[in-house]
């Protein structure tokens, strides 16, 4: 309501040093915070007050079902409206669907998932496994052409 920065706290406090005095200046501010924090208290009262009688009246029913039938004729008379609604409805479904929450026994495309997740570690295990043979061969095929140099030949001795 009131927007006080601090230039214009500053001018205050300047004013009141010179119109009250150093002596009394201390007494003045606490006097004037008690009377803003009453204050504060009265309107929060006042107003928490207001909200209890509004909802012991049905204020509160009537202004849902108001926003209810209105919302049915804001996508009538907004189409734009309507259209982001159904896009963020849309976005939040397939959020929902995608997302993987701990503690779920299963999203809905976990099963597509997992089918997934078996081919490529079926897969990934045939590759590592033919590494390893084609490895094994070429080490065998090297310890072969080791021993046939290293066996003497008669025409040298």
């Amino acid at each position: 309501m009131f927007d006080l920065g601090l230039p214009e706290l500053l001018v205050i406090g300047v004013v009141a040093l010179i119109v009250v005095g150093p002596k009394d200046l201390p007494m003045l501010f606490r006097s004037v915070g008690r009377f803003v924090g009453k204050a504060k208290g009265m309107a929060r009262e006042f107003s928490s007050a207001m909200n209890q009688a509004a909802d012991q009246a049905g204020v509160k029913d009537v202004t849902d079902t108001l926003k209810g039938a209105t919302d049915g004729l804001n996508k009538v008379s907004n189409p734009l409206k309507a259209a982001t609604d159904a896009v963020k409805d849309s976005a939040n479904e397939v959020k929902r669907s995608m997302s993987y929450e701990p503690g779920a026994t299963e999203t809905t495309l976990s099963k597509e998932r997992a089918e997934a997740a078996a081919k490529i570690h079926k897969h990934s295990a045939e590759m590592a496994q033919a590494r390893l043979d084609k490895e094994a061969a070429e080490k065998a095929a090297a310890e072969a052409t080791a021993a046939a140099d290293e066996t003497p030949k008669k025409d040298d001795a």
